[in-house]
């Protein structure tokens, strides 16, 4: 049921809704939004009790909590939503939020298909809205630090790229988990397995560096059925370039975490983690790179999203809506890849 609302906000004051709580990614910024940076956080929207449960464990005082999203937009108005729901619903919340004015953040990927991700950029420049998709890699120093050497020429012409995003799988247990791991288990709902959890990652270091491939091949494994029976828990592309290729691997059967990028040139090359990037040139020993704390509005993404709408910044590279239909037009031909067995042509200009 939908509780009581305050139905005024202070003009201009930036405020933030939470539509889903089973993406396990919104507990690690829930927090912050509960401390009202860099906006206060109105509303939380989820059927879910269970979750509702873990969302009150935390506070929230300024916060409502509704059942019904489409209320709760109505009622307090806020600048931007940020849902945590599934793949598949991305598109039915910008087609709820776009004719409100209400600007979205969604977890990667930005859709589960690419009718999908195509969908939300039309209802996204009809209505004037800014659609963010959102990576912990955007916010690193290190990926910034990266790409400025790698564009200064000091590795030559940068012409492969091999990447690793994985760790042993999500958990399936308690409730933060449990409800996460059905649906990003579910072909539909996530749009497939480790292959869409993190290729998209890989896809996005692709596009960044390199643009989009002219071909796209893909290799699946399910090494453990008996834990993911409905998806692919490893997964591998081949990106290919006219002169250049991105090797990338995504799994859920790693016995550690990785998020790591070698970029090569032809004089030298970079070694990139989320808190360190070395350069590599010849025999040389490596040398890390300086990283430099990154201006708030580029370290978070609600901060981010609040400069783009009242400060007239278009949305970096890495979180915008046209690099990740790219995205999720990679992943998409990477899962026909999987089906065919051959690599994939992108073709020449893409429906908009």
């Amino acid at each position: 049921m939908l509780v009581v609302f305050a139905t005024t906000l202070a003009a201009q004051e930036d405020t933030v809704a939470v539509i889903g709580l089973v993406h396990s990614h919104v507990w690690g910024h829930l927090e912050r939004m509960i401390g009202g940076q860099p906006a206060r956080l109105v509303g939380i929207a989820e059927t879910n009790p269970d979750l509702v449960g873990e969302a009150r464990k935390m506070g929230a005082p300024d916060a409502v909590f509704a059942s019904d999203y489409r209320q709760m937009l109505d009622a307090v108005k806020p600048t931007v939503v940020w849902a945590f729901v599934e793949n598949n619903r991305h598109l039915e919340i910008v087609e709820a939020c776009a004719p409100r004015k209400i600007h979205v953040i969604f977890e990667k990927p930005l859709a589960s298909t690419l009718a999908d991700a195509l969908a939300i950029t039309r209802l996204a420049r009809k209505h004037g809205i800014q659609v963010m998709t959102n990576y912990q890699m955007a916010w690193w120093p290190s990926n910034y630090a990266a790409k400025a050497a790698a564009d200064s020429g000091r590795l030559g012409k940068v012409w492969r790229l091999r990447g690793i995003v994985g760790h042993g799988g999500p958990g399936s247990t308690g409730a933060r988990s449990q409800y996460f791991f059905a649906w990003l288990t579910d072909p539909v709902k996530n749009g497939g397995g480790a292959l869409v959890d993190f290729g998209c990652y890989n896809a996005l270091w692709s596009l960044w560096y390199l643009g989009r491939p002219e071909k796209v091949y893909a290799h699946v494994n399910h090494l453990r059925p008996e834990t993911f029976p409905k998806v692919e828990d490893n997964s591998t592309m081949i990106l290919s370039y006219r002169n250049g290729v991105g090797l990338f691997e995504g799994s859920w059967d790693l016995p550690r975490g990785f998020q790591d990028l070698e970029v090569f040139g032809l004089e030298a090359s970079l070694d990139v983690t989320r808190d360190a990037v070395q350069l590599r040139s010849g025999r040389e020993q490596a040398r890390p790179l300086d990283l430099a704390l990154l201006p708030p509005e580029r370290a978070e993404p609600v901060a981010h999203m609040l400069q783009a709408i009242r400060g007239g910044q278009p949305l970096g590279d890495l979180v915008s809506l046209e690099m990740n239909v790219d995205v999720v037009e990679i992943l998409e031909a990477a899962k026909k890849s999987v089906k065919t067995g051959a690599a994939v042509p992108l073709p020449a200009a893409r429906p908009r």
